[in-house]
């Protein structure tokens, strides 16, 4: 039941970005939020969709009649994706796929970013500015030894850099809110400074169970726990205060 709260929760707040883009005048493209573990994102009059090898496009513009549009070959063991203006972050079992989406209905493939450090992990990813992040989780399905918090440098997207690590014991889902970065971990919640977007430092933790993915939206983060839901009050976003929670 907890995943089908989540997954509700994660298609309200991604129908709310499709009627916010379809409503404004601006006519630039909006982005929903999501969770990093999603496999489904939201730009502009598109929804794109990631399998195993492949990235689907739908046309959503008649939300009752999505079209898809082209299935685009990216590679093996796809598990993530993750919008960012206007390009795609993919994740898989051995690295994270960058693709531009500056033609909506045919994404093209810019590059690719690995860690040296971890051959075979799980790869969440979040990006923001220049910056993008991503929890590399070795276990008994991921393969490895060594779990980390990675930042690259995404400045030349074509190039991206792995500039910075931190350890973490068994990384899940991530998301940001202004100077947070929120990290889900099977042993709590951690919140890092990335006011320098390439020193996280960590500034609080919650140690009250297994988190498993993070949605930050408005002032709230709504957290995929291992029994249900926590619900946190972010408007302080270094300092999160606890909602409620759902089980």
């Amino acid at each position: 039941m907890n995943k089908l709260l989540f997954y509700i929760l994660l298609s309200v707040v991604l129908v709310a970005a499709v009627q916010c883009a379809k409503s404004s005048s601006s006519g630039a493209n909006t982005t929903g939020s999501g969770g990093s573990t999603a496999r489904f994102a939201i730009q502009g009059n598109y929804l794109y969709t990631v399998d195993k090898s492949n990235l689907k496009v739908f046309n959503i513009s008649d939300l009752a009649n999505p079209v898809l549009k082209n299935t685009v070959p990216v590679g093996f063991e796809i598990e993530t994706i993750y919008p960012f203006k206007d390009k795609l972050f993919i994740g898989s079992t051995s690295v994270v796929h960058i693709f531009s989406v500056d033609d909506p209905e045919h994404p093209q493939k810019l590059s690719t970013a690995i860690s040296p450090e971890v051959l075979r992990r799980c790869d969440p990813v979040v990006a923001k500015d220049t910056v993008a992040y991503a929890t590399l989780r070795t276990n008994s399905t991921c393969g490895g030894t060594q779990s980390i918090l990675a930042a690259y440098d995404i400045k030349n997207i074509t190039n991206p850099v792995q500039k910075a690590t931190y350890p973490v014991s068994e990384p899940y889902g991530l998301g940001y809110a202004d100077t947070a970065l929120y990290v889900c971990d099977r042993n709590g919640l951690f919140v890092f400074n990335i006011k320098n977007a390439f020193t996280p430092q960590l500034s609080k933790k919650f140690t009250d169970g297994w988190y498993l993915d993070v949605i930050p939206y408005n002032n709230t983060l709504i957290c995929q726990v291992q029994d249900g839901l926590t619900l946190y009050d972010i408007t302080n976003c270094m300092n999160p205060t606890l909602i409620t929670k759902i089980k």
